[in-house]
């Protein structure tokens, strides 16, 4: 595994880390054995990075992480994330008395102190514009209720603002071969002011695994099924906001190149580690194969020069129009 430098905290991370919304919901079904298998064997392989948030699973992801961290002496970071569980999500729900909640009640769900490292939730757009909410999260640092925290973000101008804010220590943001506009401007920008990059969504909510068709089905609780087209959150968190027919086609030029031993999934992962902005890559793993897969694209060398040409022209010719200015 390779580590890298996680910004302004100090912290080695390992280069793929694990995203763990799909153990707590909105996947389709994922048993509690296979989910606690799965982080098992992320830090068996290595992966010292786990991501999670409040609402995954009502708590339920929060809670399979705390279960396995009292099994294990090794240092593993837990970023959790905080602000989704508004109703009506609004840029006023992101006041003191709402963060503090949100925040004790992760401290509980995962049985810690202090959380490492606590993400607003892809708030609105107008919350970047709101320092009091910043000044909150400063107050909780300073209460010793969370160490260091970031932002989730939908739009790369959300990001831009964000670090801005001189706590800010993180931004997490879609980041993968059908999402490329934020390697344009805003790597350099965090690169210069030291802010540590998440690369979410990385497969295209699984599009990028090459194993989907024009047949493949999706659970009703799957949000591949029930948020194609935004119906209940961004449509952009649905392979990555990419029209599904234009993505098949996409990944069907894209299976040539994949070198001989890995996986297109790999492939996928180990495209994001080619940029030195990106802190870590999330991916979500649903079992222990997934899970060790997924950590075994960092060990893959670099990609060619000719390989990334060719990706990035793919983008620019099949994708970029229907993503680039919307995110």
């Amino acid at each position: 595994m390779e580590y890298r430098t996680f910004g302004r905290t100090g912290w080695q991370v390992s280069a793929v880390g694990f995203g763990a919304w799909a153990i707590g919901g909105a996947w389709g079904h994922v048993s509690e054995t296979d989910a606690l298998d799965a982080l098992r064997t992320a830090i068996d392989n290595g992966i010292n990075f786990i991501d999670t948030a409040d609402v995954y699973g009502d708590g339920r992801s929060e809670r399979l992480i705390a279960q396995v961290l009292k099994e294990r002496s090794e240092q593993v970071y837990v970023v959790t994330k905080a602000g989704r569980r508004l109703d009506p999500h609004v840029a006023t729900g992101y006041n003191r008395k709402n963060l503090t909640a949100f925040v004790e009640r992760s401290l509980k769900n995962l049985e810690v102190d202090a959380l490492d490292l606590v993400q607003l939730h892809c708030p609105p757009t107008e919350v970047y514009y709101m320092p009091e909410v910043f000044s909150v999260m400063d107050d909780l640092v300073q209460a010793g209720k969370i160490k260091h925290y970031g932002v989730s973000v939908e739009k790369v101008e959300e990001a831009i603002k964000a670090i801005e804010f001189p706590n800010v220590k993180s931004v997490q943001i879609i980041f993968n071969i059908f999402r490329q506009r934020p390697a344009d401007l805003f790597f350099k920008l965090a690169k210069q002011k030291n802010v540590a990059i998440l690369a979410r969504v990385p497969l295209a909510s699984g599009l990028l695994t090459g194993k989907m068709t024009r047949e493949t089905t999706f659970a009703a609780d799957d949000h591949r099924n029930f948020n194609r087209h935004g119906e209940a959150f961004d449509v952009g968190e649905t392979f990555a906001g990419v029209d599904y027919e234009t993505g098949l086609a996409a990944v069907d030029e894209i299976r040539p190149l994949v070198p001989a031993g890995m996986t297109m999934a790999q492939f996928a992962l180990r495209w994001i580690l080619m940029f030195d902005a990106v802190s870590t890559v999330i991916p979500g793993a649903k079992n222990r194969q997934q899970a060790e897969d997924n950590a075994r694209a960092a060990d893959f060398p670099p990609l060619s020069d000719e390989t990334m040409a060719k990706l990035r022209r793919l983008y620019d010719e099949k994708i970029k129009p229907q993503v680039h200015q919307r995110w």
